[in-house]
């Protein structure tokens, strides 16, 4: 335990090969992975969220996958009571821990503490409430396009967050979540990311899109609604399923639908490098470099943290 005594986070886009080298990473390391992704707590959100497969997690033990149920709210404060009590208990026992994940927020706020924004303006949030989520979405677009990308239309409760943010602070909540930064870490770790060419990636991305299609995504997205009716509005952020359930309600094409899916995963990419690009003292290694040297490296900064 002593040679890998922080928690070893695996930071990067979407479609970097996150999952992999931790998974490599924890088996030669003897440890246990902490999953970092707002969408794998979902049960049943398989392919759309690309979650670890039953073999692979059966190679060594996964937490805060398969928690709570798509019609759940989950939010980032309860992630951080739950991915605290992972940290003391693997501290407890003497195993590492590899954190994983695509979520910035998550991220910090499990390092760094909740991020609390502006108190609540009761008339400012009754005044937004008078109007159309279409309307609030739109506005939210043009002050915030990096949130309005990432909060679904039917999200109103968010969306009237980040319109009243900005109209407290005159800075988008997105800008507010990046650049803040307490100064304190709450527990050791130490970074490593995965840094990708963007046309590679955006390759990547596509080909995955396509995959997940292959691999039963619609059918697992049909189920879905035919067990849980309406996701929570949390689980309406999981990139591409919405554009699959306009196709499954006859509004577009299947081919529309992919194409969308192509474009906001893109999209998503971005906002998290941009998040992660702010991330202090990461050891950035080329994505599209050999795995495994990628891995090799990963175990020796993680065995000598201090060397890396």
């Amino acid at each position: 335990m002593a040679a890998f005594t922080p928690i070893f986070a695996v930071i990067g886009p979407t479609a970097s090969g996150k999952s992999a080298l931790a998974l490599d990473v924890a088996i030669r390391a003897g440890a246990e992975i902490l999953s970092v992704d707002s969408m794998q707590v979902y049960r049943q959100m398989n392919v759309g969220t690309a979650k670890p497969t039953p073999a692979e997690q059966a190679r060594t033990k996964h937490h805060l996958i398969d928690i709570v149920d798509p019609n759940e709210r989950f939010a980032v404060s309860r992630f951080v009571d739950l991915a605290t009590e992972v940290i003391r208990d693997a501290q407890r026992r003497g195993v590492p821990l590899v954190a994983a994940g695509g979520t910035p927020m998550y991220f910090k706020s499990l390092f760094e503490g909740i991020f609390e924004g502006p108190g609540a303006d009761a008339d400012l949030r009754a005044r937004l409430a008078t109007e159309t989520n279409e309307l609030l979405h739109e506005r939210l677009t043009r002050v915030d396009p990096v949130s309005a990308s990432r909060i679904h239309t039917n999200d109103t409760r968010r969306i009237i967050r980040a319109l009243e943010v900005f109209e407290l602070t005159g800075k988008a909540i997105s800008s507010l979540q990046t650049d803040w930064s307490t100064g304190r870490t709450r527990f050791d770790v130490l970074w490593v990311g995965l840094n990708w060419d963007r046309d590679a990636l955006n390759v990547r991305i596509n080909a995955r899109a396509k995959r997940m299609l292959a691999e039963g995504w619609l059918e697992e997205a049909r189920g879905l609604r035919e067990r849980f009716g309406a996701l929570s509005p949390t689980a309406q952020e999981a990139a591409g399923y919405r554009f699959l359930f306009d196709h499954l309600d006859g509004r577009i094409s299947l081919d529309d639908a992919v194409e969308q899916i192509k474009i906001s995963t893109r999209q998503l990419a971005r906002a998290q490098m941009k998040w992660f690009r702010r991330f202090q003292n990461v050891s950035w290694l080329a994505g599209d470099g050999n795995f495994a040297e990628n891995a090799a490296r990963s175990v020796e900064l993680w065995r000598r943290p201090d060397k890396g």
